[in-house]
């Protein structure tokens, strides 16, 4: 690979998380500010997404704001790990699932079109599984989706804790436009376009409709959509802290202005097996880096009072994008 293909690609991947172009002709939109051919463009995103690095090009929904989701988590012996994470992976409402070095070792997420169904598929892998779920609803998000930065140079919007209201139930076919969107947006010239012709309605209506979700948030971003561990980024870890309800809104936010945290929620707490209701993220290419960010975190916020754990990654068994429908 050429120098001027890496760079290429790297724009690609870091650039254009967000603020993708949403026109008729988003790939040209996209040749024109980098200086290339719209076929040079299709075909990069084509082998981006062929080597992995890439999960799809398109939307990524803000949680609770359509259909309904939970992080999940079950404590499965070490024997019996793959054969229950093969059996979770089955149900097409589990899009991520990871080993994590924890007594809860098995953490996926589940997503459905409402909670009645949401609720329908947590029983249905319990009772598949054979282990009992520890469900861990969002309560609050506190991390503004900035993207996955490769660069450490983009900015963190500052948070603004508001609080849920309930999703709001869609018609037919802003329906089937989530499901549309929900396999990535068609490497083709005119991508709005195809997404119209599969829903029935028109190009306009499509990127309209799409234009009115980013600008509500239901859409938290629309762009690029990264796989960490394929460029390079392998060591992840959940940093839970136990803080004080009366302070976990403020940490919350100063957790996720930090450069280091692509992540941070407010979860219940489960008493008596999982006292922890504050949830981060910290990505990093080797352990130690991770490790070393978060001590420099806990000891710079004055967190070390807390008790916490590091919920390492170990082996990831499923990574798709969510599925509403």
């Amino acid at each position: 690979m050429g120098m001027q293909e890496e760079a290429l690609d790297f724009s690609l991947l870091n650039d254009f998380q967000r603020n993708f172009p949403l026109c008729t002709a988003p790939f040209a939109e996209l040749a024109a500010r980098l200086g290339v051919a719209e076929g040079v463009i299709l075909r990069s995103l084509e082998r981006l997404r062929r080597e992995g690095k890439i999960a799809r090009v398109g939307a990524v929904f803000a949680p609770k704001r359509i259909g309904a989701s939970t992080l999940a988590a079950m404590a499965v012996p070490p024997e019996k790990l793959g054969s229950v994470a093969e059996a979770v992976n089955r149900f097409p409402e589990v899009n991520h699932n990871y080993e994590r070095e924890h007594r809860y070792n098995l953490w996926f997420v589940v997503t459905a079109g409402s909670e009645g169904r949401l609720q329908a598929a947590l029983g249905a892998i319990e009772q598949t599984a054979g282990y009992p779920i520890l469900r861990l609803p969002l309560l609050q998000e506190y991390h503004i989706d900035l993207g996955f930065s490769l660069d450490g140079k983009a900015e963190k919007t500052s948070a603004q804790v508001r609080p849920y209201s309930p999703p709001t139930p869609l018609g037919e076919l802003e329906r089937r436009l989530v499901m549309a969107l929900q396999e990535g947006l068609p490497l083709f010239i005119r991508p709005f376009q195809v997404l119209a012709s599969r829903i029935g309605c028109d190009e306009s209506e499509v990127l309209g409709r799409i234009g009115h979700w980013v600008e509500e948030g239901v859409i938290k971003r629309f762009g690029v959509v990264v796989r960490h561990h394929e460029l390079g980024y392998t060591a992840n870890a959940m940093l839970v802290q136990d803080i004080p309800d009366d302070r976990v809104r403020d940490l919350g936010a100063a957790l996720a202005r930090e450069p280091g945290v692509t992540l941070c929620y407010q979860r219940p707490r489960v008493q008596p097996d999982w006292p922890y209701n504050l949830f981060c993220m910290i990505h990093g290419q080797v352990r130690h880096e991770v490790e070393a960010k978060i001590a420099e975190l806990r000891a710079r916020l004055n967190l070390t009072d807390y008790v916490y754990d590091t919920l390492f990654s170990l082996t990831r068994f499923k990574q798709t994008g969510a599925r509403y429908a």
